[in-house]
């Protein structure tokens, strides 16, 4: 999923036209790029080779990149709740077939025009938004509450696996067969995956054929407490007027505001700042991830063994995992408008940013788990709301101001970026809480 959700902010460096004004109109513009060699040195094979490029300015791109939030805001709620009445078998299934197939015309759409590109990728948003949201009512039938902080940390290490992964081949790709082939190959591998997907999974362990007795005996009896599916009744003013959930989705806003605009911009960053290249840009935006990746389960792990040894109390250790990837953060990326003469030392900046940011996913956002687990894939769709929201919203206002100013411009970015997450913070260390609300 994660890597076609984050193959646009790969190709784009390759998509467009570096020699095009910020003053100028949206058009899309077929061609061979401007830096290519002499056409006539080319044989013909290498000129049907040639990927297009288009004319986008950096504001055009920002409404680009946040276009898969667009459609996405409202999404969440009802898909979290459906998935949380019927299952997510078939919520998961779907979405990520429709991403899959999507994923493959985004060349198409391209050539066709922006209108069309933007409006594919709301809808491909929204079928993200299925997959993303539904998954966690999985979690509420298959984890025993003491090891749902490892078990989840562990299947959600799979978003930084499939970035490194896009990351690290997606320039490669770009830079040898064109980018049209990093949307081809990975929406085919999405609708692979789909074929594993039905066959494979079941809502709940009871009708799991292929678990032992035993196993499927320890995760019923270890989830008696919680109370059983929520039905078609969700409490929705009392939820309104919980500040503990209100606490958790403002968190979802702010932390995800930085994380759209790494996750957006990080290639483009390295490629314009640094003056990378396609292939080398993607390798170190590759690298902060490799390097996360363990770190984010092991995260889980120390989150389960403060929990099992009675350590820490959890709200303690949600606050203070979500303190630290919220804090470290902001000051490593503020750091880096004025380190970007040394390569090495913006990679190491970049690095830790992200290894200290996925904390927060053991954090904040995994809190909903804690005060309501009936109503987690709902509530997840809720937080999924703020959090495209911020997608939606941050790589647009990213791109105006590096339209404005390309130097002042990142800057002006991490300073914005930087106001958003400690307001997020400051409510969360106040309102959050980890006791299940009565009203669930």
């Amino acid at each position: 999923m994660f890597t076609q959700q984050m193959n646009f902010s790969i190709a784009m460096p390759a998509m467009v036209n570096h020699t095009a004004l910020p003053s100028q109109a949206n058009v899309s513009k077929a061609g061979p790029p401007t830096e290519a060699p002499d056409n006539r040195s080319e044989t013909p094979e290498e000129l049907k080779a040639v990927a297009p490029v288009y004319d986008w300015n950096p504001e055009i791109q920002g409404i680009l990149l946040g276009a898969l939030n667009y459609g996405s805001l409202f999404a969440p709620i009802p898909t979290g709740y459906v998935a949380g009445v019927f299952g997510a078998k078939y919520v998961v299934g779907a979405g990520l077939f429709i991403s899959s197939v999507l994923t493959l015309f985004t060349p198409l759409a391209a050539d066709t025009g922006v209108t069309l590109l933007i409006v594919l990728r709301v809808i491909q948003g929204i079928a993200q938004v299925m997959v993303l949201t539904g998954q966690f009512s999985i979690w509420v039938k298959w984890a025993p509450p003491v090891e749902r902080s490892q078990l989840i940390t562990i299947a959600r290490s799979g978003v930084l696996l499939g970035s490194f992964v896009i990351l690290s081949v997606g320039g490669l790709v770009c830079d040898t067969i064109g980018w049209p082939y990093v949307f081809y190959i990975f929406g085919g591998i999405g609708c692979a995956c789909t074929l594993l997907w039905f066959p494979l999974v079941y809502d709940d362990p009871v009708n799991h054929p292929f678990i032992s007795p035993a196993e499927k005996e320890y995760i019923v009896a270890s989830l008696v407490e919680q109370g059983g599916s929520p039905g078609w009744s969700v409490p929705l003013k009392a939820m309104v007027r919980s500040l503990p959930l209100w606490a958790i989705l403002v968190s979802a806003f702010s932390i995800y505001w930085r994380n759209y605009i790494i996750v957006s911009y990080t290639p483009t960053y390295i490629n314009t700042v640094l003056q990378a290249n396609f292939r080398d840009s993607g390798i170190m935006s590759a690298l902060p991830l490799f390097v996360a990746f363990p770190i984010f389960i092991l995260g889980g792990q120390l989150v389960g063994f403060l929990l099992s040894r009675k350590i820490l109390r959890l709200i303690t250790i949600r606050k203070l995992f979500t303190t630290i990837g919220v804090l470290i953060p902001t000051g490593l990326h503020l750091s880096l408008p004025w380190v970007r003469s040394s390569h090495s030392t913006t990679l190491a900046l970049l690095v830790l940013t992200s290894v200290f940011r996925n904390l927060c996913e053991v954090g904040a956002l995994l809190n909903m788990v804690d005060i309501a687990p009936r109503y987690s894939a709902f509530l997840k769709g809720l937080s999924q709301v703020f959090s495209s929201l911020a997608g939606a919203v941050s790589p647009t206002v990213s791109g105006y101001f590096i339209n404005q100013d390309s130097e002042y411009g990142w800057r002006n970015v991490f300073f914005v970026a930087a106001a958003v997450d400690i307001v997020g913070l400051v409510i969360y260390l106040i309102l959050g809480r980890a006791e299940v609300q009565d009203w669930a």
